[in-house]
């Protein structure tokens, strides 16, 4: 089925939570991935909790038209959780590539996310899949100049750096920068829990503040000053309860 075929016959199928499709803009002169091959991934992927195209809802997760250059947490008549709603404030907005990283991974960019779904990990079908994304959005500007293999791995931890075991008595040393704002009970008073994450997810949103995939510019600059050891110390520091 030719490109504009596809979108033309594409409709939301409200009940059985699947994307059948319609009415998107045709305009992919760059595209990122196969569009068609994305409304696949989608219908296997997303549709159980998001709609898209024409009479989409709000379900258990918020529908996705227009979701490129939209600002996290930014739909009014959808309840986020209260981490998304706080990235949105940091400045998060969904581009190329905060989408790629947040669709492989997302706890890499919202830590305390409602979404139960342990992210793609194929570079092809994220491409696919935001090539079909866009097709619901008004044109972006951030279109890849390069092709999409220029993108790929550069948010992907190395197996080496998760593996890290951190030292948590390092930790211990290194965390007073983190509990001038960061509560060590735990206790969440405006400001995220960080005593209790679970190793990997701390080791995860560091190096997304450190590549700069997380906006907040505090946690940039602290994040950037540390190394895959202190990062490692910390996360282990604070999973044993930050005693």
């Amino acid at each position: 089925m030719g490109i504009g075929n596809f979108f033309t016959a594409v409709r939301v199928f409200t009940l059985a939570g699947l994307v059948i499709g319609q009415s998107a803009p045709t305009a992919f002169a760059d595209q990122i991935g196969d569009p068609e091959k994305g409304g696949i991934v989608f219908k296997r992927e997303c549709a159980q909790c998001h709609q898209m195209g024409d009479g989409a809802q709000n379900r258990v997760g918020p529908q996705l038209n227009g979701v490129f250059d939209r600002r996290a947490g930014g739909l009014d008549d959808f309840k986020y959780s209260k981490s998304m709603q706080r990235m949105g404030a940091d400045g998060l907005v969904w581009t190329i590539e905060t989408l790629d990283a947040y669709i492989e991974n997302p706890r890499s960019l919202i830590s305390g996310t409602r979404m139960s779904y342990r992210g793609l990990k194929d570079q092809t079908k994220r491409n696919d899949l935001m090539a079909y994304l866009r097709a619901f959005s008004d044109r972006p500007r951030d279109i890849p100049e390069a092709s999409p293999t220029a993108r790929q791995s550069e948010h992907v931890l190395s197996p080496e750096i998760l593996a890290m075991q951190g030292d948590p008595e390092f930790g211990a040393y290194l965390s007073s920068e983190c509990t001038t704002c960061h509560q060590r009970d735990g206790s969440d008073q405006g400001i995220p829990s960080i005593t209790h994450w679970p190793t990997e997810d701390f080791v995860v949103a560091m190096h997304a503040y450190k590549r700069q995939l997380r906006p907040h510019p505090v946690m940039q600059m602290m994040a950037g000053r540390l190394t895959d050891e202190e990062i490692a110390a910390l996360a282990a520091y604070f999973a044993a309860g930050a005693p």
